[in-house]
Parts: C-alpha cells; sequence; structure tokens
C-alpha cells in the first residue's frame, strides 16, 4: 500500500501526524535531500512539501516532477505562502487541459 509524506521544517507539518501521515522534520539542506530521495524512491505516492524547502531543492524535485509517482504537492509553510504551491497547480491545469482556465478579460 502506498504512503502519504510531509516533509519540511518541524513547525510547519507536525500537525499532519493527527492526520495519520508520515512526517519528516528537516532542518539542514543535506538532511532533506537526503530524506527526499528516499522517499520519492521508496513507497509514497504522494510528498508534501513545504513552499520554502522545496525551493531549496529545485533541483532534486525536478528529477522527479515528469514521473508519476510520487505526486510532490507544495504546501505553505509557518513563514507563509510563497505563492508556489499554487502556481504548481495551474501549470499542472494549464497541461491537462490546454489553457489557463484562471485567466479572465475583465
Amino acid at each position: 500500500m502506498y504512503k502519504i509524506a510531509v516533509i519540511g521544517d518541524y513547525d510547519s507539518i507536525y500537525g499532519f501526524a493527527v492526520l495519520g501521515l508520515d512526517t519528516f522534520p528537516v532542518s539542514e539542506l543535506e538532511e532533506a535531500e537526503k530524506t527526499f530521495i528516499k522517499l520519492a524512491t521508496g513507497d509514497y505516492a504522494v510528498i508534501y512539501i513545504t513552499e520554502a524547502l522545496a525551493e531549496q531543492l529545485s533541483r532534486v524535485i525536478a528529477k522527479y516532477k515528469e514521473n508519476l509517482m510520487p505526486s510532490i504537492i507544495l504546501i505553505p509553510g509557518i513563514s507563509g505562502n510563497t505563492g508556489k504551491g499554487i502556481e504548481g497547480v495551474k501549470k499542472s491545469v494549464e497541461q491537462a487541459v490546454g489553457s489557463d482556465i484562471l485567466f479572465s478579460n475583465q
């Protein structure tokens, strides 16, 4: 059975454990990179990662973005929303639909 992981700084992700998700708090970049690779090559179908950490690991994440699994979803951390998560969802929708559904001529 596939699992769901959440990776990021402790304060941003600790609440996800209550939902039954596997949490992986990281504080150093090298540790974060190793943990992400372990999750991405393991039994995880979905990896939630804080936007701030995803920005630091963008090179590593790019290697897995085109794969069907795991699905990598950016979430805001305690420091706030950078807009990267919604930007990623928007790009996915554009690819699936063929156009920007949020575009408005108003």
